[in-house]
C-alpha cells in the first residue's frame, strides 16, 4: 500500500526553520530587552523608571531630533528616486542597458554597512577624494568642513541611499514587470503619456511595494548607528558618539554600565517601529486582496 505524502511538508519545513531562527534571534532577545527595561540592576521591577531616566538625559531629545531629521531626508529621497529610477528603467527599450544599470545599482548593496561608511570617509575628504575638485569648488577644503554637524543628515542619507536603494530599485522594477502589458497598452491607446501612465496606473499598482519599502526603511533608519559612530571616530568627535538613539543606548550600556536604561531606549524604538508599521499597513490596505 502506497503511503500518501503530506502535501505541505516541504513548505512547513522551510517555515519551521525560519520560526526557529526568529525565536532565537528575534523573540528571545526582544523579551530579554523588555525584561531589562522594566527592572533595575538587582532584577527588581521598577516600572517606568528606566524610561524616565533615558528621557531625562540631556542627550535624549537631541538624538530624537537627529534621527527624525535623517528619516525625513531618507524616506522622501528613497521613495522619489527609487520609484522614479525604476520607472525609467522599465521604459528603456535597450534591455541590455537596463540589465547593466540594474546590476550597477545593486553592487553598492553588496558592501557591509561599516565597509560602505569607510568608502565614504575617503569620498568626503577633499584631500584624497576622487571628487575632491567638486568639494573644493563648493567651498569645502577639509574633511571637518564637509562633515559639519548641519550636513550630517544629508550625508547619512547619501550613504544610506548609495548602500540600500539599489536593491529596492531592482524590487520595484520586478513589480513593474508584473503589471499586465494589456493595461499599459490600453492606457497608451487612450492617449495616456508616460507621466499619466506612471501616475494613474503604475504608481498606484506599486502602492503595496512602496509601503513595504517605507516600513523597512523606517525601521532601519531608526537604528542609525554605524554611520555616525565611524564618522565620530574618524573626525575625533565632530559627529558625536551620542548623535543617534542607538548610539545613546550603546553609551548607556558600555560607557555608563547601565544596561537597563539602554534596554528602555531599545524598547522605545521597537514600539515606535511597530506603531508606524501598523499605521502604514492599516491605512494602505496592505493585506487587502487586489
Amino acid at each position: 500500500m502506497r503511503r500518501t505524502r503530506w502535501p505541505g511538508r516541504a513548505g512547513h519545513g522551510f517555515v519551521a526553520a525560519y520560526v526557529v531562527l526568529l525565536v532565537a534571534f528575534g523573540v528571545v532577545p526582544t523579551g530579554y530587552a523588555i525584561y531589562f527595561a522594566f527592572t533595575n540592576g538587582g532584577g527588581s521591577l521598577n516600572g517606568l523608571a528606566n524610561f524616565r531616566g533615558a528621557a531625562d538625559d540631556f542627550r535624549f531629545l537631541p538624538a530624537i531630533e537627529h534621527v527624525a531629521l535623517y528619516l525625513a531626508w531618507w524616506l522622501v529621497s528613497l521613495v522619489m528616486f527609487v520609484v522614479g529610477l525604476a520607472l525609467l528603467l522599465h521604459r528603456m527599450a535597450l534591455k541590455g542597458v537596463s540589465r547593466a544599470l540594474r546590476f550597477l545599482y545593486y553592487v553598492p548593496g553588496a558592501l557591509a554597512g561599516a565597509a560602505s561608511v569607510l568608502v565614504w570617509l575617503f569620498v568626503l575628504d577633499p584631500a584624497v577624494s576622487p571628487i575632491g575638485f567638486l568639494l573644493r569648488a563648493l567651498g569645502y577644503h577639509s574633511f571637518g568642513e564637509v562633515i559639519a554637524p548641519g550636513h550630517l543628515p544629508i550625508l547619512f542619507t547619501l550613504i544610506a541611499f548609495w548602500t540600500g536603494a539599489g536593491g529596492w530599485i531592482v524590487v520595484m522594477y520586478g513589480a513593474l514587470n508584473n503589471i499586465s502589458p494589456d493595461i499599459l497598452e490600453a492606457a497608451r491607446i487612450d492617449g495616456a503619456g508616460a507621466w499619466q501612465t506612471a501616475r494613474r496606473i503604475q504608481i498606484p499598482l506599486l502602492r503595496k511595494w512602496i509601503v513595504y519599502m517605507v516600513i523597512l526603511a523606517f525601521a532601519g533608519g531608526t537604528q542609525l548607528f554605524v554611520e555616525p559612530q565611524l564618522l565620530s571616530q574618524a573626525s575625533v568627535g565632530v559627529a558625536g558618539r551620542d548623535y543617534s538613539l542607538n548610539q545613546l543606548a550603546y553609551d548607556f550600556a558600555f560607557q555608563n554600565n547601565d544596561v537597563n536604561t539602554a534596554a528602555a531606549v531599545s524598547v522605545e524604538l521597537l514600539v515606535v517601529g511597530l506603531v508606524v508599521a501598523g499605521v502604514f499597513v492599516a491605512r494602505s490596505g496592505f493585506f487587502d486582496a487586489d
